[in-house]
C-alpha cells in the first residue's frame, strides 16, 4: 500500500481525518507517520485540541496493524478497544504521530491468535511530535476480527 493510498481511504472511511486536514508522511511495516496541520485543530488557547492530538494518535495507531494485515491479503474488521494518552507540551503548529507496535515480537502472537479463533488484539504505540520534540505519548490496544470471508 503506498502512503496515498492510506491517506485517500482515511479519508474516505474516517471523514474526521479529512477535515482535520490528515496527510500520511510515511507508511512501513513497522512505522507510520501522520501529520496534521494546526488550523482545523486548534483550540481556544491557540494550541492543538487534545481531541484532535488523541484522534491523530489513534488513526497512525490503527493504521499500522491495518496496513500490514492488508498486505498479508488477511480479511478483518479491526477497531481500537482501548487507549490512553499523555500530553506532555502544547503544539501550537503542524504536529505527528508515529506508531509502533508496542512488543514488535507480539506480530506473529497476533496473526496466529486470528487465524486459530478469529479474533486477535495487539497494543500499539503512539508518539506525538511538534517542532522536533515529542509533545504526547499514547498507547492502545486493538481488536481484529476475521472476516467471514477470512473465516471460510
Amino acid at each position: 500500500m503506498l502512503p496515498l493510498e492510506l491517506e485517500q481511504y482515511l479519508h474516505r472511511h474516517m471523514p474526521l481525518s479529512q477535515a482535520m486536514g490528515v496527510r500520511v508522511v510515511s507508511l512501513g511495516e513497522d512505522a507510520i507517520v501522520l501529520r496534521a496541520p494546526l488550523p482545523p485543530n486548534i483550540n481556544h488557547n491557540e494550541s492543538v485540541f487534545g481531541g484532535s492530538a488523541s484522534a491523530l494518535a489513534i488513526l497512525a495507531a490503527w493504521s499500522l496493524p491495518y496496513v500490514r494485515l492488508a498486505a498479508a491479503g488477511v480479511a478483518n474488521r479491526l477497531v481500537v478497544q482501548r487507549n490512553t494518552i499523555e500530553y506532555l507540551r502544547p503544539m501550537t503548529g503542524e504536529f505527528t504521530a508515529r506508531s509502533a507496535l508496542a512488543e514488535p515480537d507480539a506480530w506473529q502472537r497476533f496473526t496466529r491468535a486470528l487465524e486459530r479463533k478469529h479474533v486477535a488484539r495487539i497494543a500499539v504505540s503512539a508518539e506525538l511530535e511538534f517542532a522536533g520534540e515529542v509533545s504526547g505519548r499514547f498507547s492502545g490496544e486493538f481488536v481484529a476480527f476475521a472476516s467471514a470471508a477470512a473465516q471460510r
